[in-house]
């Protein structure tokens, strides 16, 4: 049951990640570092958002290697893979036509995106299986540089930003504050999760 408990959080954790990073994108105040990387790239180059998701976690999947010093997570593809379709699914199938207009309605819907893509992290980081290379990032700065996951997701959003803004990613008011609000976010809602998954692991033996 330990797995199930696992790849439920996983499975639940990834697509409410993929639909808060979808909503942040169609509020057009500007998304987080990352996502405004992968939209950049799509615009600029080709390819749909959730192809770059796939291929700028691919390069990532060596760089965390190498801060780490370990054998590049390869098994990271195939959650690579999950989150580039779901992210597409959400933003070309189920919101294509989502045209959100007005500052209010835009904020709202910023915010909603800002929240569950902080909850999905939250989640699925429980799972403890290959994690999305952008997260796998922050934990590897975590371990190289012991920092705590509010600094390490923090500085990773910096570096992502520099990057975005050179593919002419949509970067906005709204790229600020998730590249500062999104550590507290997680940092808030992973214990929650942590202790929940614990339980329910405890629970089954």
């Amino acid at each position: 049951m330990a797995f199930f408990y696992r790849a439920l959080f996983f499975i639940i954790g990834l697509t409410i990640l993929s639909f808060g990073i979808s909503m942040t994108i169609k509020a057009g105040l500007g998304t987080g570092a990352w996502d405004a990387l992968n939209v950049g790239l799509s615009e600029t180059v080709g390819l749909t958002p959730g192809s770059w998701v796939v291929i700028v976690g691919i390069i990532l999947i060596f760089v965390n290697a190498a801060l780490v010093k370990r054998r590049p997570d390869v098994a990271a593809v195939i959650t690579l893979l999950i989150t580039g379709v779901l992210i597409d699914f959400w933003i070309l199938r189920v919101f294509d036509e989502l045209i959100v207009t007005g500052y209010v309605k835009q904020f709202a819907v910023f915010l909603l995106g800002m929240v569950t893509l902080s909850l999905g992290l939250a989640i699925y980081l429980q799972a403890k299986f290959p994690l999305i290379p952008i997260d796998n990032f922050m934990m590897a700065l975590r371990e190289r540089f012991g920092l705590n996951l509010m600094v390490a997701k923090t500085l990773g959003e910096v570096i992502a930003l520099s990057a975005a803004f050179i593919f002419k990613g949509p970067i906005g008011i709204g790229t600020l504050i998730v590249t500062f609000a999104i550590g507290p976010l997680i940092q808030f809602f992973f214990p929650f999760f942590e202790k929940l998954m614990n339980k329910l692991v405890l629970s089954d033996r």
